[in-house]
């Protein structure tokens, strides 16, 4: 009977600080690179497409045509 407890103690995360330490780290690396992984995509979808093409009124030129 205490044998079984004792092998118990061993597989759980709150009494093994090796395991737990572990999978905590790794829960932390996963969650960072999720993170960062977002960001760069969310980056990417608003990413600068390139210079619109964009009517001017003559109107506001540096030159001025006016219609008479």
């Amino acid at each position: 009977m205490e044998k079984a407890i004792i092998e118990e103690k061993h597989k759980d995360i709150t009494n093994n600080w090796v395991v737990s330490s572990r999978f905590l780290f790794y829960v932390q690396l996963f969650c960072l690179v999720a993170f960062i992984l977002g960001g760069c995509y969310k980056l990417y979808s608003y990413r600068y497409k390139g210079k619109p093409k964009v009517d001017i009124p003559s109107s506001t030129l540096y030159d001025p045509k006016y219609a008479k």
